[in-house]
């Protein structure tokens, strides 16, 4: 079955696995999946709860920016679904703690940026 160029409509569970990696989508959906898996400590770390709220997360994210997007080239935007949208990815980022990430440097890097102070 070939891979999606495109990014659902609708959410689907693993639709980020489905994208064609070639595409430019995929690809800063990708460095996007990495970023935030890295703020909660990488993807080994999470629970499978965990990257459930992460592929949803960037799921709305996208979704997000798609309606901002048609708004700004004058298409109509359903205020009540992007304002529902925003609470809930507000939601998935506070459930995945990402008020409070921080990111830790390992030992290397923490010697590294001493020597150079």
């Amino acid at each position: 079955m070939p891979k999606s160029k495109a990014v659902p409509f609708s959410f689907q569970n693993g639709w980020l696995d489905e994208l064609d990696g070639r595409t430019g989508i995929a690809q800063v959906m990708r460095l996007r999946f990495d970023a935030l898996t890295y703020d909660l400590g990488g993807t080994d770390a999470l629970s499978y709860q965990q990257r459930s709220l992460v592929e949803r997360a960037l799921w709305l994210e996208y979704w997000l920016a798609d309606q901002e997007r048609l708004l700004a080239t004058g298409f109509e935007l359903d205020i009540g679904k992007w304002v529902q949208a925003t609470n809930s990815l507000q939601g998935l980022y506070s459930k995945l703690g990402l008020a409070k990430a921080k990111h830790t440097k390992d030992i290397t890097e923490y010697l590294s940026s001493k020597a150079k102070s």
